[in-house]
């Protein structure tokens, strides 16, 4: 087939049965990929556009067409734009349908969107696809986040008793020992030695999550949960997550499976992080060892000056605050930034992070580095104060 050829039927692809006179038709092959695109896409024929109408097992075998025609990163798009133009969310409570589409983190976030009106018949359904993104999203991840948080716990401990030399830490002892260097010959006596203390089996770090689960966090609320499942698996953080709207649930005891966490929220609803920041408060146990992450939009529907101040109480206890406006791939949010600018003020800066830029930022708060220069070292743009 000539190039020529070739981009005219793209074309008709993409521009549908109303092109045909310009680009001409389509060879027999295509014609079932032009069909899946029209039944989507095509506004001018009713009757094709309307295929998939109200009834599950058109939809169920569209979405199976589409996956035999497109690769999986465009069938997340057509499913995406499916559940948008043609309001298919309620069909997802179909079994026949969740069995063929494609499972994402989006398709994740709108089936917990509608947990509470899936139908008996359909639960089980909706959990295993649930778990089958979970899973996923956990084996890409988990080891990433316990070799960044080991290592950190490990570097953490300072001893002048360093047990090999790979414990030494050597630009820490050179510093220390400058005075001691040699000129003769050309070297520094170390006198004291600063190293690495190897990790010890007692907690050492309490991290709690305080994830906002208003209907616009649900990518971060997918991605907490699966990285508060790994981090509790380590047995020198106690991990500890709270989610909140306008109440709060403490789902720490569910961490072993994020699935059960993920069904366990309820997406929407108002914003109370005043009221989420007092209870996390309240069960802290050691402050000066604690990192706080709170992830949130910053659109305080509660108390906005008490938010502010046990935001304040928390910091000067000691408390490593983290301010993430959103946990997920989907890029910067809309968020308050008045309230970003004042957690900036107290030293915790908020920005948008991604899942893979999650575990370096927990190692960097575990090693109290100042998270503003990780940020900017990573090239996150952050909030700053006012």
């Amino acid at each position: 087939m000539s190039g020529d050829a070739e981009r005219l039927r793209r074309w008709r692809l993409v521009l549908g049965s109303e092109a045909e006179s310009s680009c001409g038709g389509l060879p027999q092959e295509l014609t079932g990929m032009d069909r899946a695109l029209a039944a989507l896409y095509d506004d001018g024929d009713a009757d094709r556009r309307g295929g998939l109408g109200g009834s599950a097992p058109n939809v169920a075998r569209w979405l199976g067409d589409i996956r035999t025609y497109f690769p999986s990163t465009v069938v997340q798009v057509m499913q995406r734009d499916a559940m948008d133009r043609l309001g298919l969310h309620q069909l997802l409570l179909e079994p026949e349908v969740l069995d063929e589409v494609e499972p994402d983190v989006g398709l994740v976030s709108t089936l917990i969107s509608l947990n509470r009106v899936i139908p008996e018949h359909t639960k089980d359904t909706a959990r295993l696809v649930v778990r089958r993104v979970v899973e996923d999203v956990e084996r890409r991840l988990a080891q990433k986040t316990r070799a960044a948080v080991t290592g950190a716990l490990d570097r953490s401990a300072r001893t002048s008793r360093p047990r090999q030399l790979a414990d030494v830490d050597w630009q820490r002892t050179i510093r220390a020992n400058l005075k001691h260097y040699q000129p003769e010959h050309g070297t520094v006596i170390p006198e004291r030695l600063i190293g690495y203390a190897r990790r010890q089996k007692a907690v050492q770090r309490d991290v709690m999550l305080c994830v906002d689960q208003s209907g616009s966090m649900a990518s971060s609320v997918v991605y907490s949960s699966i990285f508060a499942a790994v981090l509790a698996s380590i047995r020198s953080l106690r991990t500890s997550m709270v989610l909140f709207d306008t109440a709060v649930v403490d789902i720490t005891e569910k961490l072993a499976d994020p699935v059960d966490v993920l069904f366990g929220t309820q997406l929407g609803g108002g914003t109370d992080i005043d009221q989420a920041l007092r209870y996390c408060a309240g069960q802290l146990r050691r402050p000066a060892d604690t990192v706080m992450v709170l992830i949130s939009d910053l659109y305080e529907g509660g108390d906005a000056d008490r938010m502010k101040r046990i935001a304040g109480e928390l910091v000067d206890s000691g408390v490593q605050l983290i301010v993430l406006l959103a946990l997920s791939d989907d890029g910067a949010p809309s968020f308050d930034r008045e309230h970003a600018e004042y957690f900036a003020s107290l030293g915790a800066p908020a920005f948008a992070c991604t899942p893979d830029q999650f575990p370096d930022l927990i190692a960097a708060a575990i090693e109290r580095r100042d998270i503003g220069a990780w940020a900017a070292k990573a090239g996150i743009q952050t909030s700053r104060a006012a």
